[in-house]
Order: C-alpha cells, then structure tokens, then sequence
C-alpha cells in the first residue's frame, strides 16, 4: 500500500481534474491514455457492455459481410460511434468514460498481425482531441476472435456520472 500511495503521489504533478475525476497522466509521454484516473466517492459508475461496430449486411442482404469490408481503424470508429450513442441516450458522453478494456484480432488481410496503429487511428478521433481531451485509463489486448467472426474490435468502458 505504501508504494501505491508513494506513486500516487509521484502523478499528482501530471493530474487533470475535471468534473471532481482526478485523470493522471502519463510522466514523460503523450501517448493518449491515462496512468490512472481517480473517481472520487457519491459518483455513480455506468458499465457498458462490449460494442463493436455494425457489420454491412453481405451481397445477398443477410449476415455479416466478410471482414475484408471493415478494417481495424473503421471498426474501431464504429465501435466509439456505438459506445458515443448509447452514451448519449444516457445523458453521458466519451469525455465521461474514465476506463476502458479493447479486444483486438488479429487481421487475415495484414499478414494475420494485429493492426495496432489502425487501432489508434480511430480512437484518437475521439479521445485526446481538442473537443474531447479526458483520456480513460485503458487497457488493449489480443484475443484469438469475438463472437462476430468478421468483428476485429470490441470495446467496453466504464463512465462516471458527473
């Protein structure tokens, strides 16, 4: 606990306060995600379930089209644009999410490695931006598949209630 509290500590020169959420930032980087972010007691937590992004429909008008349709960068756009809506509906937006947890595939089309860059693409369209600057801490990871068999991306986060 002591080396907890000795780290915490060494952040609070990097933390960004906004709407009573302590975001810490990363010392000596810019990399677009946060150290850790602190959520102080009465806030109401919200879990979102996983999203990924809305497969089109294949040539004959049912199920998903192959994953050739949709790369990383544009299912990972999908998903945020899923999570924005649903965020939305519940009076939240992306500047509320202070976690997130990533699920990547590997892309057949890249030589079966994953598109981590592609990744990155889309989610600095909607984090880290001048309209939208509050990072979540966030995790990324690589999984053997989803349950869509075309899904490359899916993210789930959590969003506090200001």
């Amino acid at each position: 606990m002591r080396k907890l509290a000795m780290y915490a500590l060494w952040l609070v020169p990097f933390a960004i306060h906004s709407q009573d959420v302590t975001r810490y930032k990363l010392p000596n980087s810019n990399f677009p995600i946060s150290a850790a972010v602190e959520v102080p007691a009465g806030k109401s937590l919200v879990f979102l379930s996983g999203q990924m992004a809305s497969m089109p429909k294949n040539a004959k008008g049912t199920g998903a089209a192959s994953a050739d349709t949709l790369d990383t960068k544009a299912q990972t756009v999908g998903a945020l644009e899923n999570i924005k809506k649903q965020l939305d509906g519940m009076h939240l937006s992306l500047g509320d999410v202070v976690k997130m947890n990533v699920f990547l595939v590997a892309d057949k089309n890249k030589d079966n490695k994953l598109d981590f860059e592609g990744f990155m693409t889309g989610y600095t369209q909607f984090f880290g931006t001048k309209d939208q600057p509050n990072l979540p801490a966030r995790s990324a990871v690589q999984v053997a598949a989803l349950v869509s068999p075309s899904a490359l991306v899916e993210i789930e986060v959590v969003a506090v209630r200001p």
